[in-house]
């Protein structure tokens, strides 16, 4: 099953200030045609930042998505609203499989044990910062 980004390419800024940014509105797992349904609804709640006093706004229906065109006072603002496949994506997580050899998880102490002993105290402020910081020679860190 497609994962399919529901992008958005809006006009932000003003005047010689303005350009193109583009941001993904949410992911759709399933057909194209399924994204498309979803990006139409989104199209519906939209509110760009420019212009602030529209005087007329128009959607065009493309091949992808949709294109919404503001004439705002003074300017004409755009928002093209596109369906695209995703294809990779550098921040999903990969599963990693466990070691065959993987030793079981350590046994958790019972509730009424003793504290385990620590370092050396540590002086901290009210909030839990050290009064002394690791580069300082600390020697409590590991």
């Amino acid at each position: 099953m497609a994962t399919w980004g529901l992008i958005v390419e809006m006009t932000v800024g003003t005047g010689e200030r303005k350009h193109m940014e583009a941001s993904v509105l949410a992911h759709v797992e399933g057909s194209r045609e399924e994204a498309l349904a979803e990006l139409g609804e989104w199209i519906g709640r939209y509110t760009p930042e420019h212009p602030r006093s529209p005087k007329r706004s128009r959607i065009f229906r493309t091949a992808d998505g949709f294109l919404l065109v503001i004439d705002g006072a003074w300017q004409t603002f755009s928002s093209r609203f596109t369906v695209a496949e995703l294809v990779k994506d550098s921040a999903t997580p990969q599963p990693v499989p466990p070691p065959e050899d993987a030793a079981p998880p350590p046994a958790v102490p019972p509730e009424d044990a003793a504290p385990a002993p620590s370092g050396p105290t540590v002086d901290r402020y009210a909030d839990g910062v050290p009064v002394k910081p690791a580069w300082l020679g600390r020697t409590d860190l590991p």
